[in-house]
C-alpha cells in the first residue's frame, strides 16, 4: 500500500517541463507520402491512414488557395488539428492520394469587440488560447471541455462540451455567433467558396456547420458570443451511490456546473457542487487536473506494467485494490484544485472561470527528451485505452444507472477497470439547435478502460460487463455517441437518431457536391454508404462489431459470444469455464431442453 501510494505521488507530482506531443502527421520526404494518426497513436481499427501530402496554411488566403487547388484536381481533403484528440478516423482521407490540411498555424485572434462581448479567432486556436484571450477582455466562455488541448475547429467538428443544463447548455458550439467556412466551389467560383454563416443569414447552413464532422469544408474563423467574467465556487463531496439514480436526475438543476465521478464497484459517487459567483468574490482558485499534468515516463511505464500484469493474471483483486488507492488519492488532493495556485487549503475553492474550467499543463512544455510527458503519449510506455462516451436522455437515466448497479451486484469487481481510470465521468448536456448536436436534456457517460497495446485479439478481464453497458446504452436507452470518442459499434445506424439529419445532408450536398471532404468512414456514419462495423475474427474484442459468433471473440482463450446478464439482448464476449465438456451456458440450455 505504501509503495503504491508513493508511486502515485511520484507520478502525479508537478514538473516544470515535459516533452510536448509529437506532430500527428509524418511525411517521408518534405510534404509527400504522409501518414496521420491521433494523439493516442491508434484508431479504433488500428489502421494507418495515409495521404499524398499535408498543407499548413498560415492565412485564410492560403487556405482558400489550397482548397481551390484540391478541388480542381478532384482530390479528397480532410482537416487535421494540432493535437488530434479525436479517437475515431475523422482525420483520414480515402486511399493514398488525398490532401491533409493542418490548422496548426491558423492560430491567431482575428478581432475583438468588448462592447458586443465577441471574440473572433482562427480555427486552429486552442481552447486554452481562447479562454486566455477572452480573460484579457474580462470576458468568459461559459462552458467548455475540461481538456484545453482541443482546437476551435476540433471543438466545432465533434460537438465538444462541458457539463451544464443551465442557459444554452454546455456545448461550445452553442456559444458561436458566426462561422467562416471554406468549401469546394464550381469552376465559375474559382473552384472554392468562402461562406459566412450565421443564424440570421441562413439558419440551416449555420446549424449544420456548428457540428460538421469536417464534411462541409474547412472552418477558417469562428466568432464566439462571450459573457462578462465571473468566478466559480467548487466543492467535491464523496457519497454512497445508493440514491444516485434519483440524484442524477435532479442535481444538475441545483448547480450550474454539476458533474459526477461514479465509482460503481466501490458504491461511491463524487458530486461536483460548482456554482457561479460574482467576480468580486474573494478567491484565487485554480483547477490544474492532476492526470493532465506532465508525468514521469518511468513511473507511467511501471504503472502500465502493473496494469498489464493485472490483465494477464485474470485476477481482479489487484486491479480493484489499486483502483481504490488511485481514486482515494485523487479525491484526497481534490483532483488538483488549489485555493491559490499552489496548495489546497479547503472548500469551497473560488476562482475565475478561465482558471476553473479547463486544464492540461502537460502541453505547456519544452523538450526534455521524454523524461516527462502527457500520460497517453504513444512514444512512451504509458496509458493506452478504449474510451466509450454516450448521452442517455435524462428521463431514462435512473433506469440506466440501476441496470449498471444490477451488473455490479452480479460481480462487484467487474467495473474496477473503469475506476482505475478514475471512474465514470458523467456530465450534463442539453438540447442544441445544431443538427448533429444533442437532441434533448441528457447525461453524458464517459468510460475509459484498458486496451492492449500490442495484441488486438487479447481479451480483457470482465470485458463482457463493459460491453454490455456499451450496448445497453446504445440499443436499449437510445444513447447518442460522442462524435470524437467511441469504438466503431457506437456509430452503427447513429444518423437515424437525429431528427434533422436529412437537412444536414442537404447542406452537405450543397457545400460539397463532389464529396471531396467526405470519406468512406464519414459516409458510413452518416448512413450514406456501407456500415461502420467491421465483422471479422476477434472483431468484438475492440468494439469493431457486436459478436454474433464465438469467432468474433477469443474462443481459444475461453471468451465466447454470450447474451448479456442484465440486458439479455446484448451479445458480449464472456469468459466461460468448461465443466464436463460443456460450458456453463450450454449446460443451462441442455437442462431446459433449449438446444
Amino acid at each position: 500500500m505504501a509503495f503504491w501510494l508513493s508511486l502515485i505521488f511520484f507520478c502525479f507530482c508537478t514538473f516544470a517541463s515535459s516533452t510536448p506531443p509529437d506532430d500527428p502527421v509524418k511525411c517521408e520526404s518534405g510534404n509527400n507520402m504522409c501518414t496521420v494518426t491521433n494523439s493516442y497513436g491508434a484508431f479504433p481499427d488500428r489502421s494507418i491512414c495515409e495521404a499524398a501530402k499535408v498543407e499548413y496554411p498560415k492565412t485564410e488566403a492560403e487556405l482558400v488557395s489550397i482548397v481551390a487547388a484540391a478541388t480542381r484536381a478532384g482530390q479528397k481533403v480532410r482537416v487535421v488539428t494540432r493535437y488530434v484528440h479525436s479517437i475515431p478516423k475523422l482525420v483520414c482521407t480515402d486511399g493514398k492520394d488525398g490532401v491533409l490540411i493542418s490548422t496548426k498555424f491558423l492560430n491567431n485572434v482575428v478581432g475583438t469587440n468588448p462592447e458586443a462581448k465577441t471574440l473572433t479567432v482562427e480555427s486552429g486556436v486552442t481552447l486554452r488560447q481562447l479562454i486566455g484571450e477572452a480573460a484579457e477582455l474580462e470576458l468568459a466562455l461559459p462552458h467548455a471541455p475540461y481538456w484545453w488541448g482541443l482546437t476551435v475547429g476540433g471543438l466545432m467538428g465533434t460537438g465538444a462540451h462541458g457539463s451544464s443544463l443551465w442557459g444554452k447548455g454546455s456545448a461550445v458550439h452553442d456559444y458561436v455567433s458566426e462561422i467562416r467556412m471554406v468549401s469546394p466551389g464550381l469552376a465559375s467560383d474559382g473552384y472554392v467558396k468562402v461562406r459566412v454563416l450565421s443564424e440570421t443569414i441562413d439558419p440551416d447552413e449555420f446549424r449544420a456547420a456548428k457540428v460538421s464532422l469536417g464534411v462541409l469544408g474547412v472552418i477558417s474563423q469562428v466568432t464566439f458570443q462571450l459573457q462578462p467574467m465571473f468566478k466559480r465556487s467548487l466543492t467535491f463531496v464523496m457519497q454512497n451511490d445508493s440514491d444516485f439514480g434519483d440524484q442524477a436526475v435532479t442535481f444538475g438543476e441545483k448547480h450550474e456546473f454539476a458533474d459526477f465521478l461514479w465509482l460503481p464497484s466501490q458504491g461511491k459517487v463524487v458530486y461536483r457542487m460548482d456554482d457561479r459567483v460574482p467576480v468580486n468574490t474573494s478567491g484565487n482558485g485554480l483547477f490544474d487536473f492532476f492526470p493532465f499534468r506532465p508525468q514521469l515516463s518511468v513511473a507511467l511505464a511501471i504503472i502500465r506494467s502493473l496494469e498489464e500484469s493485472e490483465e494477464s493474471s485474470g485476477d481482479a483483486n489487484d486491479k480493484c485494490a489499486r483502483a481504490e488507492q488511485i481514486t482515494s488519492f485523487l479525491f484526497s488532493i481534490s483532483y488538483g484544485v488549489t485555493n491559490n495556485g499552489m496548495e489546497f487549503t479547503g472548500y469551497p475553492v473560488i476562482g475565475k472561470q478561465n482558471h476553473m474550467m479547463s486544464s492540461g499543463t502537460c502541453l505547456d512544455s519544452h523538450q526534455d527528451g521524454l523524461i516527462t510527458s502527457c500520460p497517453w503519449d504513444p512514444r512512451i510506455k504509458g496509458q493506452f485505452f478504449h474510451q466509450t462516451a454516450f448521452s442517455i436522455p435524462l428521463t431514462r437515466v435512473k433506469g440506466f444507472i440501476n441496470d449498471i448497479k444490477a451488473l455490479v451486484k452480479i460481480e462487484p469487481k467487474s467495473l474496477c477497470a473503469l475506476e482505475r481510470s478514475n471512474g465514470i465521468l458523467i456530465r450534463y448536456v442539453t438540447s442544441s439547435p445544431a443538427f448533429l448536436g444533442k437532441e434533448e436534456k441528457a447525461l453524458d457517460f464517459d468510460l475509459t478502460y484498458y486496451r492492449s497495446k500490442d495484441d488486438p485479439l487479447a481479451p480483457r478481464l470482465y470485458e463482457d460487463f463493459i460491453e454490455e453497458i456499451e450496448q445497453m446504452a446504445i440499443f436499449k436507452y437510445n444513447a447518442l455517441p460522442h462524435w470524437g470518442k467511441n469504438r466503431n459499434l457506437a456509430f452503427d445506424g447513429v444518423i437515424r437518431k437525429y431528427k434533422n439529419a436529412n437537412t444536414f445532408l442537404k447542406v452537405k450536398e450543397r457545400f460539397d457536391p463532389l464529396g471531396l471532404f467526405s470519406t468512406e468512414w464519414t459516409n458510413q456514419i452518416l448512413g450514406l454508404k456501407g456500415n461502420v462495423t467491421i465483422v471479422k475474427e476477434g472483431c468484438a474484442l475492440e468494439g469493431l462489431c457486436v459478436c454474433s459468433d464465438d469467432a468474433h471473440c477469443a474462443p481459444k482463450k475461453g471468451y465466447l459470444c454470450r447474451p448479456g446478464k442484465v440486458y439479455t439482448k446484448a451479445r458480449v464476449c464472456t469468459h466461460v469455464k468448461s465443466v464436463n465438456g460443456y460450458d456453463d451456458h450450454t449446460k443451462f440450455n441442455l437442462m431446459f431442453n433449449r438446444i
